[in-house]
């Protein structure tokens, strides 16, 4: 019976160590299997459209600079983050450095800042091609998106490596239990803040910029409609 409750240790120590994940062969294999084939599909495919627009210089437009941008950090989304993810959900034990626990997290903080920039740069770009489609050419150029993604992609590191040392309390050897990579987040006007900067203020952008398309485009849909109706 002792020997029983040793094992769903990771370390001898109990008063510290985790405790093991209590999951039949099974099923623990077709989680792993389960999560491989979604970090296998992300990268495939967003290599596939990285490589894509790369290549094919007819495909070198405005809008498709900005789903490269939001390709690439896919598929770093495909490449650490779900790998690394699902170890640490499936294995209590954290079998890495201090360090890659809090490159870990970086990075998919990271990804989240990277992919929700790149939505709102391409709603704008769809905003200005729907609703002012006269300027689209002169006002949507690749300079200047090319200028539009660098900015972003500095901004969210930046951020992201300040927010990270400030908000966010990384525990490897320290904390709920011996070896565990976990975040400790309380609720701060700190933590609020970043929320409301990273998360509420983009996502509020899309949104509100494509209500105004939809609602343009009923506005021309419906014009258009009148006038077959008056020939």
């Amino acid at each position: 019976m002792e020997e029983n409750k040793d094992d769903q240790y990771c370390f001898q120590d109990r008063n510290s160590s985790c405790r093991k994940a209590l999951l039949s062969t099974s099923i623990y294999i077709t989680l792993y299997i389960f999560f491989s084939l979604i970090s296998a599909v992300t990268v495939f495919l967003n290599l596939l459209v990285i490589i894509s627009i790369s290549h094919f210089k007819q495909l070198h437009t405005t809008t498709n600079l900005l789903i490269l941008s939001l390709a690439m950090s896919d598929l770093l989304v495909g490449l650490i983050v779900i790998p690394v993810t699902t170890v640490a959900v499936m294995e209590p034990c954290w079998g890495f450095e201090e360090y890659f626990c809090v490159f870990h997290i970086y990075i998919a903080f990271l990804c989240t800042s990277l992919s929700l920039g790149s939505l709102v740069l391409i709603s704008i770009d769809r905003y200005v091609a729907v609703c002012d489609p006269l300027l689209y050419h002169s006002k949507i150029t690749i300079t200047r998106i090319m200028c539009f993604i660098s900015i972003t992609w500095c901004c969210c590191i930046i951020y992201r490596a300040a927010i990270i040392k400030n908000f966010v309390n990384v525990h490897v050897h320290i904390g709920r239990c011996l070896k565990e990579c976990f975040i400790f987040e309380g609720i701060t006007w700190g933590n609020i803040i970043d929320v409301v900067i990273t998360m509420v203020f983009p996502c509020s952008i899309i949104i509100t910029l494509y209500m105004k398309i939809f609602v343009v485009a009923r506005s021309q849909a419906r014009k258009s409609s009148t006038r077959n109706s008056n020939m």
